[in-house]
C-alpha cells in the first residue's frame, strides 16, 4: 500500500464524522436597503426608532450605521400581521 492509501484509525474516524450545521451569521444592512424593504423614508425610520416603534440601529463607526436584517424582517412581519380597523 502506498502512503496515500494507508488509513489509520484517526483518519478513519474523520471520515465517519458528520458536519454539524451552523446557523447563518446575522446579516447587517445599511439604511438604503432598510428604506427599500420597509417603504419608509429616513426621517420616518429615525422618528419611529426614537418612539420605540422600529428596531434600533447599531453604529459600526463614525459614519456607518446598520440594522440587523432579522429584526427588520420581524418588524415587517408584525406590521403585516396587525389588523387595521378603519
Amino acid at each position: 500500500m502506498t502512503p496515500t492509501q494507508l488509513k489509520t484509525d484517526a483518519s478513519a474516524s474523520f471520515e465517519r464524522t458528520e458536519a454539524i450545521p451552523v446557523p447563518p451569521a446575522p446579516r447587517l444592512i445599511r439604511l438604503p436597503e432598510v428604506m427599500a424593504r420597509v417603504g419608509l423614508k429616513r426621517s420616518a425610520i429615525y422618528q419611529r426608532m426614537s418612539d420605540g416603534r422600529f428596531p434600533k440601529s447599531r453604529s459600526l463607526g463614525a459614519k456607518c450605521t446598520v440594522w440587523v436584517e432579522r429584526e427588520i424582517e420581524e418588524w415587517i412581519e408584525r406590521v403585516a400581521s396587525t389588523t387595521h380597523n378603519p
